[in-house]
């Protein structure tokens, strides 16, 4: 039996090419975006999995309490670690460690920078990665060793094996190889090629509770409960923490959870990735929908050419389950050739796919997961396509079709197809204002007024001779007629993360919880990066006293209520009572998903480790070549490593221009397959009524009428899903842009131009065979009558 029915399902595909063609191409390119997305989901999903035990270890977070507000900081202090130590029970291991930061490597005539970080003696006890040579808790004990990938390894070693040979870091110190452990992999948040014990680069200021510039993590003790430990862990400031800091506490995150969920609101996780992730995954099931609508609505407007096939099968004795088994292996007979096609077009795209979202997927046939889910989604394609076309096909009554009264068995069926092509289209639309909500907002972060000028500003780190001879190398740079300024930094000002609650000044209330963003610079800040002064100057060489003085932004005098008078008014931070000579306009210091925070900066040009170059407008190659010239000359030991700072904000927003492809490609995409769904309908409809054309021709309807006639149903339909998709986008969009401080709005363009593109894209796509069969000759089908 299973046989005839696969036998049935090759003839009926051979007999209806164009039909077999729609359904198999629709339903192949359903299922290559199904699983594009599942395989970028699954990725998304898998970030710091791969670390053994993974569910018992955790990322210390700090809330504090902000004027009856929780705000929750990522990076914590110092001394936090220690007091995790000695104060939590339920922590097996803690752990911190510092940001990433470039370190010049040189061994032998190769010299590199290559990016590393400092951690404590636990690290490799709370992340236990396997090391390849050496043992890396000995290694990172030691103040003498340091611990490299096998990426590292391998290009200046041209080994794995490389325990005991020697590399010198910054010229300034010979480190030996204590251990080499295996590459990262790209879905780790932790990412590192080298790691260094953290009392090398220790300093005073790394000891202080105000200052949040450390991640932290524990790796807690098997069945440890995570409530009564985050419970013991709120004393910790209260035992520990000067008394202004009492009313902040830690927290605990997963580890697993750290990607996915990087906003925060009271203190708890809120969204982030995870909301990515939960729109394409809705994303994904619009388009296989969409596909499998087609389906259905080809298979049941063919129904009446199968409606005989239908009655002698019931009158020759097979049941309604043989029937329903008969289409619903017809219906398997084609996702299975659809997931064939599906599976080949996603390994071409995957490479473009890969490039264009900085993915390393793969389709790993040896994987058992991918072939169970190319399982379920022929299971689940099969049924949701399938199931309604075969239940009602197989309840035709065969008694009223081998009389020949077919219309009663099919009528009822014309309601139901044009509901699936409105929700078709419905969905269509969704995802097209989405596609322009996303580019609008997309476009809105990039062509933003930031408060600064990012363009023509290019930033080289400072390393070796750089550092040590600033004040003349800048000197030299300023006499390069390609160059307007430059500014030593210690963050870059487009992403400022360092907060500190030392800042005190007179009058502030005592049990005020008070977040500044804080970094250390040179002169020149606001000169070179363009920012206005909205009271007072930024730090200047023709006043020595300077090096005591601050420069805040409008947000950090709103915050200490000096909107009118805070030059000339004294305050206490890093660098000790001071005075604020000047008040920038603000700017942003992050993201455009949080609002600007308050800034103060500190003269402390020896704590940089950037240096900023405003260049000429006009002839950027040329000063490149120039600085590059004055940079090897004044520091030959290191490479000249430059980047634009435009470049790195958009780094920024990497997951918005990527979502905003995604949607834009997807997008596009359900439109295509609806449209082709909607071809293949028109097709049949004109076929079905080309005796009805040719009599309305011979009774004198212009080929104009007849067109109109074929079309406007098809049009009404989708100004009608439009109606019922455009409220539910409005929403969701809205939804989506509330995410972000500052945004764009959702205006009525958007929804006019998606209304004229689908309108004009459906016209096109049933205007050919509308046009062909109203222009084809009546005499040929009325032969018959």
């Amino acid at each position: 039996m299973i046989k005839s029915f696969f036998k049935t399902a090759w003839r009926n595909i051979s007999k209806n090419k164009l039909t077999a063609f729609i359904n198999v191409f629709g339903l192949a390119i359903g299922l290559s975006c199904s699983l594009l997305i599942w395989l970028w989901v699954s990725d998304e999903l898998s970030y710091n999995r791969f670390i053994p035990g993974t569910k018992d270890v955790y990322e210390v977070h700090i809330n504090a309490a902000f004027n009856g507000d929780i705000r929750t900081a990522t990076v914590t202090p110092g001394p936090l670690y220690e007091a995790i130590q000695q104060n939590i029970p339920q922590a097996a291991y803690a752990t911190k460690m510092t940001y990433w930061r470039d370190a010049l490597f040189t061994v032998g005539d190769k010299a590199l920078n290559e990016k590393g970080t400092y951690a404590t003696d636990d690290f490799f006890k709370v992340f236990p990665l396997p090391a390849i040579d050496g043992n890396v808790n000995q290694a990172l004990a030691s103040i003498d060793q340091v611990i490299i990938t096998r990426k590292i390894a391998e290009k200046y070693f041209n080994t794995t094996h490389a325990v005991g040979k020697t590399i010198l870091i910054d010229n300034k110190r010979n480190y030996t190889v204590g251990a080499v452990i295996e590459n990262l992999p790209h879905n780790s948040t932790l990412q590192f090629d080298w790691m260094i014990n953290f009392k090398v680069q220790e300093e005073d200021w790394m000891k202080t509770w105000g200052n949040l510039s450390f991640f932290t993590y524990v790796r807690l003790r098997p069945r440890a409960d995570l409530q009564h430990t985050e419970t013991v862990m709120h004393s910790i400031y209260k035992n520990f923490a000067p008394k202004g800091f009492w009313s902040n506490y830690p927290t605990l995150q997963p580890i697993t959870d750290v990607y996915l969920y990087g906003d925060y609101a009271k203190g708890k996780p809120a969204g982030g990735r995870i909301e990515y992730v939960k729109i394409f995954s809705v994303v994904a099931i619009f388009i296989l929908l969409i596909a499998c609508m087609n389906f259905m609505n080809l298979a049941t407007a063919r129904a009446s050419l199968r409606a005989r096939e239908i009655g002698i099968r019931k009158v020759t004795g097979a049941g309604k389950a043989s029937l329903v088994g008969q289409f619903m292996t017809e219906s398997f007979f084609t996702c299975v050739l659809a997931t064939l096609f599906a599976i080949v077009l996603t390994w071409l795209i995957l490479p473009v796919f890969n490039q264009l979202f900085e993915k390393q997927i793969q389709l790993n046939f040896l994987q058992p997961q991918l072939w169970y889910t190319l399982a379920v989604l022929v299971v689940v394609t099969t049924i949701v396509a399938g199931s309604y076309p075969a239940l009602f096909l197989a309840s035709f009554n065969p008694v009223r079709i081998l009389k020949g009264n077919i219309r009663t068995q099919v009528g009822s069926v014309t309601s139901i197809r044009k509901g699936l092509v409105t929700l078709q289209f419905a969905l269509s639309a969704f995802l097209i204002v989405g596609m322009l909500a996303v580019s609008k907002q997309v476009d809105y972060i990039q062509h933003k007024n930031l408060g600064f000028d990012k363009e023509h500003i290019i930033y080289l780190p400072l390393a070796g001779d750089l550092y040590n001879k600033l004040d003349t190398y800048q000197g030299e740079l300023g006499k390069l007629p390609y160059v307007e300024s430059s500014v030593p930094v210690n963050q870059l000002p487009m992403d400022l993360n360092s907060t500190s609650g030392d800042l005190s000044w007179e009058g502030k209330p005592a049990d005020l919880q008070t977040e500044v963003v804080a970094t250390a610079t040179g002169y020149g800040f606001a000169q070179t990066l363009g920012i206005k002064m909205m009271d007072g100057r930024d730090f200047s060489r023709d006043y020595p006293a300077d090096s005591s003085s601050y420069v805040i932004n409008e947000a950090a005098a709103k915050m200490m209520n000096m909107q009118q008078d805070a030059v000339g008014r004294q305050v206490k931070f890093w660098n000790g009572p001071g005075r604020i000579i000047g008040v920038m306009k603000d700017f942003h210091i992050a993201s455009l998903h949080t609002p600007i925070k308050p800034l103060i900066l500190c003269l402390t040009p020896g704590n940089t480790s950037y240096l900023m170059i405003r260049l000429r407008p006009g002839q950027i190659k040329e000063a490149i070549a120039a600085v590059n010239k004055l940079t090897r000359d004044f520091n030959p030991a290191y490479p000249f490593e430059y980047h634009f700072a435009d470049e790195t904000f958009e780094q920024m927003y990497r997951s918005e221009m990527q979502v905003n492809a995604l949607v834009k490609y997807f997008g596009v995409l359900a439109v295509v397959i609806s449209c082709l769904g909607l071809f293949g309908m028109i097709s049949f409809t004109a076929e079905r009524r080309t005796k009805e054309i040719g009599i309305r021709k011979v009774l004198g309807s212009s080929v104009v009428s007849i067109v109109g006639l074929l079309s406007l149903e098809s049009l009404r339909t989708i100004v009608i899903a439009m109606v019922i998709a455009f409220p539910l986008a409005y929403w969701v969009v809205n939804e989506w842009l509330a995410s972000f401080a500052y945004s764009t709005s959702v205006g009525i363009q958007l929804f006019v131009i998606a209304a004229v593109g689908m309108l004009l894209l459906s016209g096109v796509t049933i205007s050919f065979q509308v046009i062909k069969a109203a222009m084809a000759n009546p005499a040929k089908s009325l032969r018959a009558e």
